[in-house]
């Protein structure tokens, strides 16, 4: 998604649209039930949890410890390493991130970036050329311009002006890859906090596999992926989010292994001027907020980072659009669009394939 919390300055961004089901005096009472059932189906069995914070928001992973497995202290020391490692890679909100580094060089620049780095813009680039330019990880000149980016000063409505000035330096067609170096020939902004949590999650998955842990429920900035199954032999399951600003409601729960899942979402990152609405989402092929009817869209897939990027994607191709991209792509979505009576939602065939109509809380 591409919002921020401004209010926070040397953070990242991502509000939680997506939860795992933990005890929460937030979360809604259905969820609270369905999580004390998974606490009782496992009482006596080994399930460890840990979390903090990540990104301008949180993480949390549970997970099954057994023999073999690493102590809860050892493995939090190696989550945070490699949070931290990503953060100095990709953050935004830190002057001294690699991609900070090279968002401050001048037109007709070139640097050396991390492979993960260069590993996004390519993925970045692809779902550009999918979507006819519907995905973008070059707009921060954009979400600085309306109040959404790093060096945003306040949120506004800019000028048509003002708009047709950022985008001159907007597009992927400004970026190339030339072996380890990043390079632009305009004064480009690369910010892939569309895909950066998805891609962490997948980057701790691995290490998680690789340390012996193969049952677990992680989230990190809610993007979420689980694995396994818990001591009972029974799924994890994660609630959908239902998309509202004055509370959180359950809306879908899934069951979950190998698979992440991320919600995009309107609802939670936006301003009002004028009795108007102006959403964090920015179209890329207008350089303003999208104004369409869809309110959020969750995309399931083996690949966090896959879903992570699908579900920005389709939140910015709109109802009709993004149902159409995703049912040709076979991606599994489920979209939650605002009519005159309320919310409708729609999941695709892919998604109906795998989870049926989902069950409800």
């Amino acid at each position: 998604m591409y919002y921020s919390y401004t209010a926070v300055p040397a953070r990242w961004l991502r509000p939680n649209t997506l939860r795992s089901l933990r005890h929460s005096s937030q979360v809604c009472p259905a969820v609270c039930l369905l999580l004390a059932s998974v606490l009782l189906a496992g009482c006596g069995a080994k399930i460890e949890e840990f979390g903090g914070p990540t990104m301008g928001s949180h993480y949390s992973l549970k997970y099954v410890a057994g023999e073999g497995t690493p102590e809860p202290a050892a493995l939090k020391a190696e989550v945070d390493g490699l949070l931290t490692e990503v953060d100095v890679q990709m953050s935004t909100w830190r002057a001294d991130s690699d991609l900070s580094q090279f968002n401050r060089l001048p037109a007709a620049s070139c640097r050396a970036m991390p492979a993960p780095v260069l590993e996004l813009v390519r993925f970045g680039e692809k779902l550009s050329a999918d979507s006819d330019g519907a995905f973008d990880l070059t707009l921060e000149p954009l979400l600085d311009l309306w109040g959404f980016g790093p060096q945003a000063r306040g949120e506004k409505v800019p000028s048509a002006e003002q708009i047709a000035a950022a985008r001159a330096s907007v597009g992927h067609q400004h970026l190339r890859i030339d072996g380890e170096q990043l390079c632009k020939d305009a004064a480009t902004q690369v910010d892939l906090n569309s895909i950066a949590a998805g891609y962490t999650v997948d980057h701790i998955a691995a290490r998680l596999e690789a340390l012996g842990v193969h049952s677990y429920l992680l989230d990190v900035t809610g993007e979420i992926k689980a694995a396994g199954r818990k001591p009972d032999g029974s799924a994890w399951r994660i609630a959908i989010e239902a998309p509202r600003d004055d509370r959180q409601v359950a809306q879908k729960v899934l069951q979950l292994d190998g698979l992440g899942v991320s919600t995009s979402g309107d609802y939670r990152n936006y301003f009002e001027k004028d009795g108007r609405r102006y959403s964090h989402t920015l179209d890329p092929q207008t350089g303003a907020p999208i104004e369409h009817r869809l309110a959020s869209v969750t995309v399931v897939d083996p690949l966090t980072l896959r879903a992570d990027g699908l579900s920005t994607l389709l939140m910015v191709l709109g109802p009709e659009r993004g149902y159409a991209f995703a049912e040709r792509e076979a991606i599994a979505a489920f979209f939650v669009t605002r009519t005159d009576q309320g919310f409708a939602t729609r999941a695709t065939p892919e998604f109906i394939r795998r989870f049926g109509e989902g069950e409800s809380p």
